[in-house]
């Protein structure tokens, strides 16, 4: 997507879908002519990264539930995203399998009683780790954003925090507050 003037808001990817629906980021592709699409590369258990555990205070060791999913744009790996989950949120739920999740991430949390509330979202910049690299298809020493949303209850219970890793050449802009406002 580099040099591409892609404006992405984040208020759909945080609302849940109606029925039959498709995917945020298909239907955002989709908009704009092209084909969006994902691979899931893991589902379940795992040790919560560092940012994850610093965002929460989660104590070292502290397992979570991750879904991994490689981003698609016509075909071609544009990003890498992993959607974190507490154990109590997500353990014995569609979440913690390797399967696709009808209506997607923030429907199930519905379902389940957990609606966001309260997002945040953090970008900073830094060299791709090897893992990174091979996903994505970059060169060593390649740059790359990374941005991580959390997302909370309104009661401030952590339900979701996404660790989405792109190519430098993304442009991000946010736009807050609703248009005609």
């Amino acid at each position: 997507m580099a040099g591409d003037a892609w404006i992405s808001e984040t208020a759909p990817y945080l609302a849940p879908r109606e029925p039959g629906r498709s995917d945020a980021w298909t239907e955002e592709a989709a908009r704009r002519g092209r084909r969006g699409g994902q691979r899931l590369l893991h589902a379940g258990e795992v040790e919560a990264p560092d940012a994850v555990r610093a965002a929460w205070g989660l104590p070292a060791g502290e397992r979570v539930v991750v879904r991994r999913r490689l981003i698609l744009l016509d075909d071609r790996p544009v990003e890498l995203a992993d959607s974190y989950y507490p154990l109590s949120v997500a353990v014995g739920t569609p979440l913690a399998e390797p399967r696709k999740v009808p209506g997607g991430a923030v429907t199930l949390l519905k379902e389940l009683g957990y609606v966001g509330a309260d997002v945040v979202e953090d970008v900073s910049a830094g060299l791709a780790a090897e893992e990174e690299r091979e996903h994505l298809g970059l060169a060593e020493g390649s740059a790359v954003l990374r941005l991580l949303r959390l997302t909370r209850t309104a009661d401030g219970t952590p339900m979701e925090a996404s660790l989405m890793v792109m190519p430098d050449g993304r442009h991000l802009t946010y736009r807050l507050g609703k248009r005609g406002s």
